[in-house]
């Protein structure tokens, strides 16, 4: 019996790690938006964090954000930690209410309706969370003039908040049909685990 279990939750660090180095790889492939600032790009490394709070628990898509942005740091030499952390804190923001709804639930309404709340949590979450700590300390890393409260606040309004609406929008897209195809074949491997 012992032995089952120890195998099980091998399998699933195994999985929670692939699924951390996809959504790595993901990060990279990323593009901005035309009339966004350049410095906000959307990937879809959210996506393989998503399958990993349904399938197993949302500290397991956490488990997945924290692994892609560790990989991140790491691989791109700790250049920019303060984008790794605000990247984290906004995939959290996001899949956290996606997996909860989704859980308590059960369902491809609860689905979708954790993906519209998510991606609400996600850009007033990131707004709020850019205006007090995230663009303070990038002008500190940076050695940067501190921004005045009018530049912080049309940064966040024109550019952070519906940038990440956006990204909520198209991951939520993606995601929904990719989940209603993966989730017969990820129930079944789950079950087999």
């Amino acid at each position: 019996m012992q032995q089952g279990t120890q195998s099980s939750k091998l399998f699933k660090l195994i999985i929670l790690a692939l699924l951390g180095t996809i959504s790595m790889v993901l990060m990279f492939l990323n593009f901005p938006l035309p009339f966004l600032p350049q410095y906000l790009k959307i990937d879809f490394s959210e996506v393989p964090a998503l399958l990993a709070a349904l399938v197993f628990s949302p500290g397991a898509g956490l488990i997945v954000e924290g692994i892609k942005n560790l990989l991140y740091l790491v691989y791109t030499g700790a250049g920019d930690p303060i984008g790794v952390i605000a990247n984290f804190l906004a995939g959290a923001l996001f899949l956290l209410p996606v997996s909860i709804l989704y859980h308590r639930y059960k369902g491809v309404k609860s689905l979708v309706s954790g993906l519209a709340t998510g991606t609400v949590v996600m850009a007033i979450g990131m707004g709020v969370l850019n205006y007090f700590l995230i663009l303070p300390a990038y002008t500190m890393f940076m050695g940067m003039e501190a921004m005045t409260p009018a530049i912080k606040w049309a940064s966040v309004i024109a550019g952070i908040t519906p940038f990440n609406f956006l990204k909520g929008l198209v991951i939520s897209l993606l995601f929904v049909p990719l989940f209603i195809k993966l989730k017969p074949w990820l129930v079944k491997k789950k079950m087999m685990a």
